[in-house]
């Protein structure tokens, strides 16, 4: 929602002259209007997404300063940290269809503007979920593909330094050898937790194509996904990542490009991290969210794509 109109509060003066002439008359009015404006302010949210006004585990990565990625939420349930998510505009969050087997809204704590697992969080706020939606094809054939849920939040929330959304990688959008940022709270190892006080982690990581990523993955990689990590390994999202985002810069705008989906162990030589899609769902979120609109921004990647990858003879996996 755009906000209009907005003035302070006050009392403003004006002076009116009014010129009347007849043949034989000639008189001159002055009519001052005093107007008193009671407007206060909007309390609306700005139309704006993807700014990151204090931005100066994941495997591999570094603790990430407060407020340095404002869209991360943290999804708890019984207490815990299970997934990660972002904040698309004021009610509505983005994450994973595989973060939620059978699960209740009513059963999943929202965390805005967190940093750490342990430790006080002064800008942090929490919301209740009144609404879980699973991508419907989810699992549908293919056990990773659409992997894209929404939370729609019990109550909005006010946008800080430290809690802001995330634009969004519109359709047609293209990610070829570009590198990514990826935070979350997940595993530093395969089955080895985020130390205390559990900060959350931040990685760069390169787009590796699909083409490429198809061969490693033994053609199990859809339009619907993409990839990114090093071949060598040593940096990758983990368990404890998913459902958080993978984001790009352009300006001085941060997009969303991927969502945290799978991938084989973590970090593994020849194994980059497979995320959702974002671009691929342009529709499919706007049709959920309704008229409190995501900010969607097309991304044109400047690299060259891998589209002459050839797979080897004997699949890798």
């Amino acid at each position: 929602m755009r906000c209009v109109g907005v003035r302070p509060q006050g009392i403003y003066k004006f002076t009116v002259i009014i010129d009347i002439k007849d043949m034989k008359m000639f008189w001159k009015l002055s009519l001052v209007f005093v107007v008193t404006l009671l407007i206060k302010g909007c309390d609306c949210q700005p139309m704006a997404c993807g700014r990151a006004p204090l931005n100066t585990k994941i495997v591999g990565g570094v603790n990430a300063s407060a407020g340095a990625w404002p869209w991360q939420v943290s999804l708890h349930q019984d207490g815990s940290h299970f997934c990660g998510g972002s904040l698309i505009n004021n009610q509505w969050v983005l994450s994973a269809a595989h973060c939620f087997p059978g699960t209740v809204a009513a059963s999943v704590t929202v965390y805005l503007g967190r940093q750490s697992q342990d430790q006080p969080n002064p800008n942090e706020v929490s919301r209740n979920v009144s609404l879980l939606i699973v991508h419907p094809s989810y699992g549908a054939g293919h056990s990773h593909d659409n992997d894209m849920a929404l939370l729609r939040l019990s109550l909005p929330v006010n946008f800080t330094n430290f809690i802001q959304p995330v634009c969004l990688a519109a359709e047609g959008s293209t990610f070829n050898s570009d590198r990514m940022w990826v935070t979350g709270w997940g595993d530093i190892y395969s089955g080895v937790s985020l130390p205390s006080p559990q900060i959350l982690q931040e990685v760069d990581v390169p787009v590796v194509g699909n083409s490429k990523c198809n061969c490693l993955y033994s053609g199990s990689i859809t339009d619907n996904m993409m990839c990114a990590g090093l071949l060598e390994g040593g940096k990758d999202s983990c368990q404890g990542d998913s459902g958080g985002p993978m984001v790009i810069k352009q300006g001085s705008t941060w997009i969303q490009a991927g969502v945290v989906s799978f991938g084989y162990g973590c970090a593994q030589p020849d194994y980059p991290g497979v995320y959702a899609r974002v671009s691929q769902y342009q529709q499919w979120i706007s049709d959920q969210i309704g008229p409190n609109r995501a900010g969607f921004v097309t991304f044109n990647s400047t690299t060259l794509p891998d589209e002459n990858v050839t797979c080897p003879t004997t699949p890798t996996l």
